[in-house]
């Protein structure tokens, strides 16, 4: 496997930033793993991906904003991305097929493990995009109850203008899965009243860049425990890993 070449990317929109590029390329220098590469496949609108899939791909991940807009473009679904509704890594098979999976659940879940005490029973999830989904089914897996939050008001969410003490106390896993926040536009945060954290609570933002977001600053200063999405990450990207080299 060592001696031959194989290509794999990132789709997504805007994406010069990406974590992904970056790890894989040092891990192929880590594994020594000539030949393989891996490069950014940035497009505006998901019909270009028509265009990517015929190039000489092993496997994809995918992030903003394409997670539920790629499902189409797939031959199909692992039972976990059927499920979640989303999908963040794609495998091109031997036989030319594109299978689409969720590893996104995985790294969330791995990550706040260790941060979970008994009391936190209850979590807000910020956002209803792609990422949530995963972060959704991760909470399910641990038993952990969850209710969307969301500036468009809806049936199965609350809204921001909704958010009180007795809510704050009552949900103690506060999880930005929107990308209010990500670099550059740094002195953004979710429209929360941060006075109503305390050290019973934990604030998990996706974001991995900046590596402390305001969200997590304010969560922070009000006494919360606070983690970004790196851990994450890496977790999601070593099990794309694993599923591309099945």
């Amino acid at each position: 496997m060592k001696d031959k070449s194989k290509h794999f990317g990132l789709l997504g929109r805007n994406i010069s930033y990406s974590f992904s590029k970056g790890y894989f390329e040092e891990k192929f220098e880590k594994e020594n793993l000539h030949g393989f590469t891996y490069e950014n496949y940035d497009i505006q609108d998901i019909a270009d991906f028509r265009a990517i899939s015929q190039k000489n791909l092993k496997g994809l991940n995918v992030t903003i904003p394409y997670k539920e807009a790629i499902i189409p473009f797939l031959d199909k679904l692992s039972k976990t991305a059927t499920e979640i509704g989303a999908v963040n890594t794609i495998k091109f098979t031997k036989k030319g097929k594109l299978k689409g999976y969720n590893t996104d659940f995985y790294g969330f879940k791995n990550s706040l493990l260790p941060l979970l005490k008994p009391e936190h029973k209850r979590a807000l999830i910020l956002g209803t995009g792609g990422a949530s989904k995963g972060v959704a089914y991760a909470l399910l897996q641990l038993g952990i109850e969850y209710t969307f939050v969301s500036r468009t008001p809806g049936s199965n969410n609350l809204n921001y203008t909704d958010l009180s003490k007795e809510i704050f106390n009552n949900y103690q896993i506060v999880i930005n899965c929107s990308p209010i926040g990500t670099t550059p536009n740094i002195d953004l945060s979710p429209d929360l009243p941060y006075e109503y954290f305390t050290s019973a609570h934990i604030a998990y933002d996706l974001i991995y860049n900046p590596s402390q977001t305001l969200f997590l600053q304010k969560a922070e200063q009000a006494g919360a425990t606070v983690k970004n999405g790196l851990d994450m990450l890496v977790w999601q990207a070593e099990k794309a890993w694993e599923i591309w080299n099945k």
